[in-house]
């Protein structure tokens, strides 16, 4: 009975350890599996992470690309802005230089104008003097003049009264104009045009009264005046300058082409004069061609 006992027991054992020896190499294959796969997963993690890392970085890398190209155009923005106001500011302060070189030429040609009514003046006042010393030694050399008494327009009485010298007038009405008292400037030249008609400075005089009328913003009586000094004084010295401002008073009151049309004629008649060169500026100014298809009659 022992023995089969010991037999069975030696069975049991000997079965549990086959058994044992079996499931030892498969668990241990399991495990093998186990821990590779945890390797995959752990490698596909760290994958994962640097490709979220990598994406961030590029992602950054965008951003600042984004952030800089929007800080450029706003530069650019900016300085386009300032380019514009360059230019604007150099067309007015070009605009500012052109008004006081024609205002500069308009002074120079009165003191021109000035001197040879001076020249003439003096001329004239030898000539009287010259006819006077003619006159009393003609009567010194007649006979039966009593008393040493002088006959002939000496013995005249005095003369009656006369309008101030036409250079008086002119000279204050250029006076009062330059100090911006144009009602009394406009009196003054209307006197050289009342008493002194004819005179060389009649047509300056005319021209200061459109002048006045344009610096007071009545455009229609400016561009009759300046008519007047164009049709009765064609060869007056302030005829360019009465046709350039008479083209920018009909551009003042809206009518472009007319005014085109006079500052085209003005090139035509004075091509070179500085009311010329001036109109010439401003059509390019407003991008209007110099010379037209066929040339502009003169327009009243």
């Amino acid at each position: 009975m022992r023995k089969l006992s010991l037999r069975l027991s030696l069975s049991i054992v000997t079965v549990a350890a086959l058994m044992w020896g079996a499931a030892v190499p498969q668990a241990h294959a399991v495990s093998k599996e186990i821990i590779q796969l945890q390797t995959q997963v752990q490698e596909l993690q760290d994958m994962l992470q640097h490709l979220q890392q990598s994406n961030d970085e590029r992602m950054g890398v965008l951003q600042h690309l984004v952030e800089q190209t929007a800080d450029n155009v706003n530069k650019m923005s900016a300085a386009m802005t300032t380019l514009n106001q360059s230019i604007k500011a150099e067309n007015d302060a070009t605009s500012a230089k052109v008004d006081g070189v024609s205002g500069q030429a308009q002074s120079l040609n009165d003191s021109v104008d000035e001197l040879k009514n001076r020249v003439a003046a003096l001329n004239k006042t030898l000539q009287d003097v010259q006819a006077q010393l003619q006159g009393l030694s003609s009567q010194q050399a007649q006979p039966g003049q009593a008393g040493g008494q002088p006959a002939g327009p000496m013995a005249q009485g005095p003369p009656a009264a006369q309008a101030p010298p036409v250079k008086d007038l002119y000279q204050g009405g250029v006076r009062d104009y330059n100090s911006a008292s144009y009602a009394v400037a406009a009196s003054e030249f209307g006197d050289v045009l009342k008493y002194y008609p004819q005179d060389d400075l009649a047509g300056n005089a005319q021209f200061y009264i459109a002048e006045i009328a344009s610096r007071q913003g009545n455009y229609p009586d400016a561009i009759k005046g300046y008519d007047v000094v164009l049709e009765q004084y064609p060869g007056n010295p302030k005829a360019p300058a009465a046709q350039l401002r008479k083209g920018e008073a009909l551009m003042a009151t809206n009518q472009k082409e007319a005014g085109i049309r006079e500052l085209r004629s003005l090139i035509q008649r004075y091509p070179q004069t500085p009311e010329a060169q001036q109109a010439r500026s401003r059509l390019n100014a407003i991008g209007v061609k110099i010379t037209a298809g066929k040339p502009s009659a003169y327009s009243r």
